[in-house]
């Protein structure tokens, strides 16, 4: 209650005093201490070191829950006064903008809006990148106005989400277990790793991992895969039912730590993942590999929305903290992870010279490259499954989606997943 009342108190007094609180700069740094914002996303950046770093710099509090996606997803759909900050992804805005309970976004109060990749603006990473199937961020990542419902097509000076987050994903691997090359997700269905492959059991990321799979297989040519047609989803899930009838699949997992113990006990040699599972994996000295596969990437990318419910003096502090995530300590951070920065260029004065070169550019290592922890991952002569960011990003075949037969896909996922 005590809690509420603060916060009440903290955005009527900041209506009253307006415009002049903001601009006095003595006054801004008595009260933003004073200030909680609370923030929820997957455990994939809801990390405790973020929140510390933001109450050393900035002096406000930073209280972050981390959930899986369908979580994340349904609390930022239905629990609009629980949160002040959505970290999500932007398959899941497709779900939660039209709910009206986040704000679009100005971005000329972004002072790095400039060097965000083309990737989150207009779709290509480069002008010769052609633009993969799926929900790709920059079709939702703009809409026309302040008061915008409809997604726009273009550039508008108002963002749904400042993309913070994103990645290119396949499969992981246990090398020393497999004993041989890899280069087609095909493998995942493969026999041979009966009782020994995984998949992720998040129906809208789950299905896309499927898709790849099925593709490279020749059994569906899909029109979009990030937008199936109910034939393309049952005879997806019929490849799959019929694989895990057969015994294929160890398990499936939903959160990031059981991937991480299924790869690490060697359970599972074959499965979806995510670039820190792997790091993980490594980083208690056992071989584990992000397998660049022949037909590319499914690739995901994520964002900090802001709720509807924000204003004042906390609207004020969100706008600080998006443009301090964006100036390169987290994106440094977040990189030592294998993942990439929206804005790249800043994360580079937070590595070194060795780090920036085996992360993003692809180059062998000089020296030991550890994670954002200190566990070594890499010692010198290693080179980045996958090489460079531009080969990485620019081999995505899709991106997480939301189809339009979503809640048909999502039955289908569950009658598989309890087949």
């Amino acid at each position: 209650m005590a809690e509420i009342s603060r916060r009440k108190l903290l955005k009527t007094g900041a209506a009253a005093v307006g415009a002049s609180t903001l601009g006095a700069p003595m006054l801004w740094a008595q009260n933003i201490k004073d200030i909680t914002l609370r923030q929820f996303g997957t455990g994939v950046s809801n990390l405790n070191e973020v929140a510390t770093k933001v109450k050393e710099d900035l002096g406000f509090t930073l209280e972050m829950t981390a959930l899986d996606s369908d979580s994340v997803t349904q609390r930022a759909a239905t629990q609009p006064k629980s949160f002040d900050i959505a970290d999500i992804e932007y398959w899941i805005c497709k779900k939660v903008w039209p709910t009206g309970n986040l704000q679009a976004m100005d971005v000329s109060k972004i002072k790095n809006y400039d060097k965000i990749v083309g990737t989150f603006k207009s779709g290509k990473l480069t002008p010769e990148s052609v633009i993969a199937q799926g929900t790709a961020p920059h079709t939702v990542g703009f809409v026309d106005g302040v008061d915008g419902k409809e997604f726009a097509s273009e550039e508008t000076g108002w963002m749904t989400l400042i993309p913070t987050i994103y990645n290119a994903d396949t499969l992981g691997i246990r090398p020393d277990l497999i004993g041989r090359p890899i280069s087609s997700w095909t493998e995942l269905l493969n026999p041979e790793f009966a009782g020994k492959a995984s998949i992720l059991d998040i129906s809208s990321i789950g299905i896309m991992d499927a898709a790849m799979v099925c593709e490279a297989m020749g059994e569906i040519q899909y029109g979009d895969k990030g937008n199936m047609t109910r034939e393309e989803i049952d005879k997806t899930m019929a490849i799959f039912t019929e694989a895990k009838k057969a015994g294929q699949f160890r398990a499936f997992w939903k959160s990031f730590d059981e991937s991480v113990n299924l790869m690490s006990s060697g359970e599972v040699v074959i499965q979806s993942m995510w670039s820190p599972a792997i790091t993980a994996v490594r980083s208690k000295g056992i071989p584990c590999v992000y397998q660049p596969l022949k037909e590319g990437y499914r690739s995901w990318g994520g964002g900090l929305g802001l709720s509807a419910n924000l204003s004042g003096l906390e609207l004020e502090a969100a706008y600080e903290y998006i443009n301090w995530y964006l100036d390169g300590w987290v994106g440094g951070f977040l990189m030592r992870q294998g993942y990439y920065s929206a804005v790249p260029e800043t994360s580079k004065n937070h590595m070194s010279e060795d780090e920036w070169g085996y992360w993003f550019e692809g180059k062998e290592a000089k020296g030991d490259i550890a994670s954002p922890f200190g566990d070594v991952l890499e010692t010198a002569g290693a080179v980045r499954d996958g090489g460079s960011f531009y080969d990485r990003m620019g081999a995505v075949a899709c991106w997480n989606a939301v189809m339009d037969e979503n809640q048909y896909m999502v039955r289908k996922w569950n009658e598989f997943i309890a087949a």
